[in-house]
């Protein structure tokens, strides 16, 4: 039985990962940090559906700026497999905690790697960096595995020195580490601060007469946006390679925000021109004007492609936010946060 370490469990990427491999038979264990709230929705379906995960899942606590943690988890646990999906992970955040968004996205990855290495592991255990479309910011799209990086974010920035990190533990230490530059993947699961998730929610919550306006920043901007559940199957392929490497996952198309808002408004008939409004504060200092994908790569070596596309990705998020009020409403408390 494989035993898997994933840092971020309990965030959208980690718990559909987590069911994944349960479902492939690993024994999985993910890092969560203490909180003095609950933080587990994602993830509780998986310790009530026993029939199909078994008692193969164990939660720790942990946190990407201690050291001595991460390296006593990888002591004990001795995972074949980590995959580094935690961090702060907000690109407008960024800017306002800039120091922080670098020690756990940036310098997280750089205490794991050398845990890795320290605790005798670098020989058997593979690594998974999670890196992010957010690298290219201002580069020309389409982007792929070659293009040149020009972050425009405190967060891209800390991702590219991780991203760059795990190349250099990879090509210093003969370790087998490879990062993911995935673009936007977005689910029902997706944190409530994110747009997609956001404006879903706003739609929702304004079809069933809950809020009647939702403020937004940058309509203009364009990006390739997928189902983060299909996503994580590419994190695992990576990791099954013959030979390390990197890859761009996406789907090759891609929307602006408005577009995003035209299709879920839309969903319900309603106009959006009513219900949207603009606010600067969600403006970038400097902003990413589009993000588009070239996954031929990982399409050509290890098979993968998305399968739900943007207007069904839209729709199915609105969808689930529809039942949830009307489970709400119902006294019914959804599994895993939303379903999804």
């Amino acid at each position: 039985m494989k035993r898997a370490l994933i840092t971020g469990v309990t965030g959208q990427d980690g718990s559909y990962l987590a069911e994944f491999l349960l479902r492939k038979g690993y024994e999985v264990h993910g890092i969560k940090r203490r909180s003095s709230s609950f933080n587990t929705g994602r993830v509780d379906g998986i310790f009530t559906d026993l029939h199909e995960y078994g008692n193969r899942f164990f939660l720790h606590f942990g946190d990407l700026s201690d050291t001595g943690s991460l390296w006593k988890l990888l002591h004990e646990i001795k995972p074949d497999e980590v995959y580094n999906l935690a961090a702060q992970s907000h690109v407008r955040v960024s800017f306002d905690i800039p120091e922080s968004t670098g020690d756990i996205t940036g310098m997280g990855a750089a205490r794991l790697l050398e845990g890795i290495k320290q605790v005798g592991l670098a020989d058997k255990c593979r690594f998974y960096q999670a890196s992010s479309s957010e690298m290219f910011g201002a580069a020309e799209p389409p982007q792929h595995e070659g293009t040149v990086f020009h972050p425009r974010s405190p967060y891209a920035c800390a991702k590219l020195f991780a991203h760059w990190l795990t190349i250099n533990y990879r090509e210093s230490y003969n370790m087998f580490a490879v990062s993911g530059i995935l673009f936007n993947h977005e689910s029902p699961r997706r944190g409530e601060t994110f747009v997609t998730r956001k404006i879903a929610r706003a739609v929702a919550q304004i079809k069933n007469n809950l809020q009647d306006k939702v403020y937004l920043g940058n309509l203009d901007s364009k990006r390739d946006w997928g189902f983060a559940k299909e996503y994580v199957e590419a994190m695992w392929l990576m990791l099954q390679q013959e030979t390390p490497d990197d890859y761009v996952i996406g789907t090759g198309e891609t929307h602006t925000v408005r577009e995003f808002v035209e299709e879920a408004f839309g969903h319900v008939n309603l106009e959006w021109e009513k219900h949207v409004a603009f606010d600067p504060r969600y403006l970038r200092p400097a902003e990413v004007d589009a993000l588009l994908a070239d996954p031929s790569k990982a399409r050509r070596q290890m098979g993968w492609e998305h399968q739900t596309g943007f207007h069904e990705l839209v729709k199915l998020m609105v969808d689930a936010e529809m039942e949830a009020i009307a489970a709400r409403r119902a006294g019914v408390t959804p599994v895993n946060g939303l379903h999804g």
